[in-house]
């Protein structure tokens, strides 16, 4: 077990080190994405570019809580900016998923992983936005909600110990490159192919590890209480979340769980609704010391994302949507790297550019 918990140890310094590398990539890039983005179909996109450059939905939420705090974006239009850090948030755990690329059964499994919670978000958008757009339901509930809160009278920031050790063991092997003479894009360069061979070499040890350790009984026994209640398994995920501060760290733990065969994915699906829902609290408690319109910008996140989970959870016909997608999705892929490729380059980067150029 010990070995175990230092390779997850080690697997979220290199998803850490990745986040940074592509963090550094996009430095100032993401800066004013959103000033002077009013159409819904551009703030849409506008926060899955944002939350792609800046490795964090937490962050990008957390920007745009401040812009409307400001008054500098309204809440109507910082609504879709929301919808968007939803989706660009689940391009780690995709990435992560690479680290099985060369065993055609741990990737299908590992990818399918990876993107189920990639077609859940962008399914819940795609419901969510047209519902906006046209009855602006969840900022009129928001204000709802936030008319009978107090507003400036309290506020937070979650310090997680895991958060801070993760954190802390990146910053050594980021220091260790800066000390000797790396900088700029060779930094950039660095943190990336580091992360990534990081993810590479302890995912499949990982993976092989956790066939020995959890084989057999402590197998069955898993399965059987995620499966067992589906509310259990969101809390879980939720808990996972706020601990970490990262719904990313959750669904990429999910990966190798799943690439082993350890967890189903019909199992590990909860879990990642339940980090839908953990993702909320850290701009929720950092908007509580906001004004009012900085409250209502963190209940709409809120909001969809409880909402999203509660319109999937109780039913199995609507639970197998995203699943069966990312199967699909995962098998193609395992017959080609282009399929890869394409929908990572093309759900995260050519529509949110196209999108933001033409609206």
């Amino acid at each position: 077990m010990a070995l175990l918990f230092s390779l997850l140890y080690l697997f979220l310094v290199a998803i850490k080190l990745l986040e940074s590398g592509i963090k550094l990539a996009g430095a100032g890039a993401a800066e004013g994405i959103f000033n002077g983005v009013s159409n819904p179909f551009a703030g849409l996109a506008a926060g899955i570019l944002a939350t792609v450059l800046v490795q964090s939905s937490s962050v990008t939420t957390s920007t745009i809580v401040a812009l409307v705090g400001s008054g500098t974006v309204s809440l109507e239009a910082a609504v879709p900016m929301i919808l968007g850090a939803n989706v660009g948030t689940t391009i780690t755990n995709t990435l992560v998923s690479l680290g099985s690329v060369a065993r055609r059964t741990e990737f299908r499994r590992a990818f399918a992983a990876a993107t189920a919670h990639d077609f859940f978000n962008l399914l819940a958008v795609a419901v969510f936005l047209p519902i906006e757009m046209a009855t602006g339901f969840l900022a009129k509930t928001a204000t709802l909600i936030a008319d009978k809160l107090p507003v400036g009278e309290a506020g937070g920031k979650l310090d997680s110990p895991i958060k801070g050790a993760v954190k802390a063991g990146a910053g050594v092997v980021k220091d260790g490159f800066e000390s000797l003479g790396a900088g700029g894009a060779l930094l950039t360069i660095l943190l990336l192919v580091a992360g990534l061979g990081l993810i590479l070499i302890s995912l499949t040890t990982i993976t092989r590890v956790m066939r020995k350790v959890m084989a057999g009984r402590a197998e069955q026994a898993l399965n059987a209480a995620v499966r067992k209640s589906g509310l259990l398994a969101v809390a879980a995920g939720a808990l996972i979340t706020i601990s970490v501060q990262s719904s990313s760290i959750t669904t990429s733990l999910l990966v190798p769980l799943c690439a082993s065969g350890v967890l189903s994915l019909e199992n590990a699906f909860p879990l990642m609704l339940g980090a839908n829902i953990g993702t909320t609290i850290t701009a929720f408690l950092a908007s509580l010391a906001t004004d009012l319109e900085g409250l209502k910008i963190a209940l709409v996140h809120m909001i969809f994302n409880t909402l999203s989970v509660s319109m999937v959870l109780p039913f199995a016909a609507v639970r197998r949507i995203p699943i069966n997608m990312a199967r699909g999705l995962a098998i193609a892929a395992v017959r080609s790297k282009l399929y890869v490729i394409g929908y990572v380059v093309v759900t995260f980067i050519f529509i949110p550019l196209i999108g933001i150029l033409l609206f």
